[in-house]
């Protein structure tokens, strides 16, 4: 009688972890491999329902050029969702907000502003803005973040 048992609850569990799985939201981040803070943003984002395929890479430059990302929204990491990319230290929030932007080619977070995801450093932190890329090539403000 336990070996029916235990066949079902392990079922039940087998299901619930593919169903949890597959509601994950894929994203590919690529990174350098000598950056701690694009592995906190890493984290970041896997705990806040993010499947991240990590891509080490050894020409960033090469990557941001390849995928529209202007010198002028640079940071260390840049991550590809939906065909769009999100440039730097972007809070999840607004990554999801990106999936439901068909006017914008990708946000940023430009440089490595202190307290952002993967910036926490010591509790000091600074005012930050994300901008987005419109397909006509303009930056606009999609969000602004106070210094804590």
């Amino acid at each position: 009688m336990k070996t029916p048992l235990r066949l079902v609850l392990l079922s039940a569990l087998f299901t619930t972890t593919l169903a949890q799985a597959a509601d994950l939201i894929p994203i590919d981040v690529h990174r350098d491999a000598n950056c701690g803070c694009c592995k906190k943003w890493i984290s970041h984002l896997e705990s806040n329902g993010f499947k991240v395929n990590d891509h080490v890479e050894a020409d960033m430059s090469a990557v941001k050029q390849r995928l529209g990302v202007a010198p002028r929204l640079g940071s260390c990491h840049t991550a590809v969702i939906d065909g769009k990319f999100v440039e730097g230290h972007v809070p999840a929030d607004q990554v999801l907000a990106l999936r439901k932007r068909n006017d914008l080619l990708g946000i940023a977070a430009p440089g490595m502003p202190m307290g952002s995801p993967g910036m926490e450093v010591d509790g000091r932190s600074e005012a930050y803005q994300v901008i987005g890329l419109t397909r006509e090539g303009k930056d606009v403000v999609v969000a602004e973040y106070p210094a804590q």
